[in-house]
């Protein structure tokens, strides 16, 4: 290493290098980690450095097999080329999790909200912890809520489909803030968005009320052209088609019903009608008496019950 006549000539003159850790900074208690620091070609010297301890490498990785608590903090490294010090890279904060036990999270009021809508994921733990981290898979940095213990709310205004994925939270206190808990379980958020498609129409037989849902950021106004309501005017043209048909659904059905009442009443009565009409059977012919024979006269032995 050649020696350097003043810091301002040495420091300064060289871009700063990047400092990455692999796969990741946040490293469960155990498991391996690479930190790789990146400059551009032809470097003399690589120094890379553990802040807030006299420990450094003159090595441009560094590989760490098993995560231990004591290696957790903040890193950052540097290059030389000739007698020239490139500036420091940006720092590097290497988190150890796994230390403490798992919060939970979960979403207000629910993990499945529409575009536009409002959404709050509240981290929680049984311990009095005084900082909460919130990670969505694919994002590099975390979302910090340094709240109130025990719990964490982080508000999600406004929600658009990037919002959409994968969520994890970590709780640790501010004495130690690079020993994290495991993460929790993790919460899948899905932002569905608005359309004619999804927009549920609910008819009711008993009071004949029809509703449609929209989303609270869609508003109406009918003087602008560009405005929705468009789609509107058509969620409620559906509606009053829908009541016109169920209508003459239930008409129809109404005048079968009739139609067959009538029909089977009109049947009833022509039988009726033949029955009364039918030819009644001839009378029994009673036995002439002599009495007709000779000529009507009456008989005297009849008359003599009679009397």
């Amino acid at each position: 290493m050649s020696p350097c006549p003043t810091a301002l000539f040495c420091l300064g003159l060289l871009p700063k290098p990047s400092l990455q850790a692999l796969p990741s900074s946040l490293v469960p208690l155990e498991k391996p980690v690479t930190l790789r620091c990146q400059g551009p070609p032809g470097v003399d010297l690589y120094r890379l450095e553990k802040l807030s301890s006299s420990r450094y490498q003159d090595q441009a990785v560094l590989f760490i097999p098993a995560m231990k608590r004591s290696l957790a903090g903040r890193y950052r490294c540097s290059y030389q080329n000739g007698s020239l010090w490139s500036l420091p890279s940006d720092q590097l904060e290497l988190v150890a999790t796994g230390v403490f036990a798992k919060p939970s999270l979960s979403a207000q009021p629910g993990p499945a909200v529409s575009s536009g809508g409002d959404v709050t994921l509240q981290c929680q733990t049984r311990y009095g912890f005084d900082q909460f981290a919130l990670y969505k898979e694919g994002d590099p940095a975390p979302y910090k809520n340094p709240e109130r213990w025990y719990r964490a709310s982080f508000p999600i205004i406004t929600v658009t489909a990037a919002h959409s994925g994968t969520y994890r939270c970590y709780s640790f206190s501010s004495r130690d803030p690079y020993l994290w808990s495991a993460p929790s379980d993790p919460l899948e958020l899905m932002v569905t968005e608005f359309s004619e498609a999804t927009t549920e129409l609910t008819v009711s037989f008993t009071n004949k009320v029809f509703t449609t849902e929209t989303p609270r950021s869609i508003t109406a106004s009918p003087k602008e052209s560009g405005s929705p309501a468009g789609p509107a005017r058509q969620y409620y043209t559906k509606g009053n088609l829908v009541r016109i048909c169920l209508g003459a659904v239930i008409l129809i059905l109404l005048a079968g019903f009739l139609a067959e009442d009538w029909h089977s009443r009109r049947k009833r009565l022509r039988h009726r009608i033949r029955a009364v009409q039918r030819p009644l059977p001839p009378l029994p012919q009673t036995r002439k008496s002599h009495g007709d024979q000779d000529g009507g006269r009456p008989d005297v032995h009849s008359r003599g019950l009679c009397s």
